[in-house]
């Protein structure tokens, strides 16, 4: 009798401290997911925001058919400042933040938990784990991002908005598969090489400009159809499919000319902007574990 009421009590026990631990993982986790949410909006804010002037140049010139220089690009960022102000320089950038916000929060935060759970199928545990499995326009058109999309609906209708989806998919999986993987391993060689379990910021500034180079480069053909997709109606381009706007660029541009316009700018700003974002996340994690422990 004795024994059976002390087994019942250390099952009991055994019970309680399941439930408990479970509790307290499924809590953890939470608090994990909201945290890459956090750095991830953080860093994809101030990542665009620092290179927000470059990055409208160079749609500029992706979107016209005018040839690029970067003579010609630092001359509409110099004349632009002149005539319409510094500020002017981030114009737009709001409609940016709206996309960027959210796109990077949940891109951020998907990676984690992916890593997680890749980590713990391949029988990895901790922060560490192998790179192999995861792989404007005429002035004052538009006073706000508001009146764009009245204006834009009603003049063009709602599938509008939607001109350049598919491109964009599919230049995120090139984009977002290279930067994270390159990323991811540059780290992980560093941890084996130098016996430091965490890299330098400015090691992380490195690592991320290369990944965003990497990443940029590869996916950028895609970024200009895009462009060219979503801007059909403003610069007199009739809206059709992917290939018969890559087919529209290299018939009027040429292959390399027309397809990889403002690399050069993109390679300027692009290592700046991932190195930002990548850097910009990472310690934002560190800080807010720190803070929640």
């Amino acid at each position: 009798m004795g024994n059976g009421v002390q087994e019942g009590s250390v099952r009991l026990r055994e019970d309680t401290e399941t439930v408990l631990s479970g509790a307290v993982s499924s809590k953890r986790d939470h608090r994990q997911v909201l945290s890459s949410l956090l750095s991830g909006a953080l860093a994809g804010a101030l990542a665009k925001t620092a290179v927000a002037p470059l990055d409208r140049t160079k749609i500029i010139f992706q979107v016209s058919s005018k040839r690029f220089s970067a003579k010609e690009a630092f001359r509409l960022l110099y004349f632009t400042y002149l005539n319409e102000g510094f500020l002017s320089l981030w114009r737009g950038n709001s409609a940016t933040m709206v996309r960027v916000i959210p796109y990077a929060a949940i891109q951020f935060s998907a990676h984690e938990e992916y890593k997680r759970i890749l980590g713990r199928y391949y029988g990895f545990r901790g922060e560490a784990l192998p790179p192999w499995p995861p792989l404007s326009h005429g002035p004052n058109r538009y006073s706000n991002i508001f009146h764009v999309f009245i204006r834009i609906s009603r003049e063009e209708g709602l599938k509008t908005l939607y001109f350049g989806f598919a491109p964009t998919v599919l230049g995120v999986i090139p984009y977002a598969g290279l930067s994270f993987f390159t990323y991811e391993s540059l780290k992980s060689l560093h941890r084996e090489y130098s016996g430091r379990p965490q890299p330098y910021p400015f090691e992380r500034m490195v690592f991320g400009a290369c990944a965003g180079l990497i990443g940029q480069s590869a996916s950028y053909p895609l970024d200009v159809v895009r462009r060219r997709m979503q801007t059909a109606g403003v610069t007199g381009h009739q809206h059709g499919s992917i290939l018969s706007t890559l087919r529209s660029i290299v018939r009027e541009e040429g292959a390399v000319r027309g397809l990889y316009k403002g690399l050069s700018m993109n390679w300027l700003k692009g290592p700046i902007a991932v190195g930002i974002s990548f850097t910009t996340f990472d310690l934002m994690q560190i800080l807010l574990r720190r803070l929640q422990s």
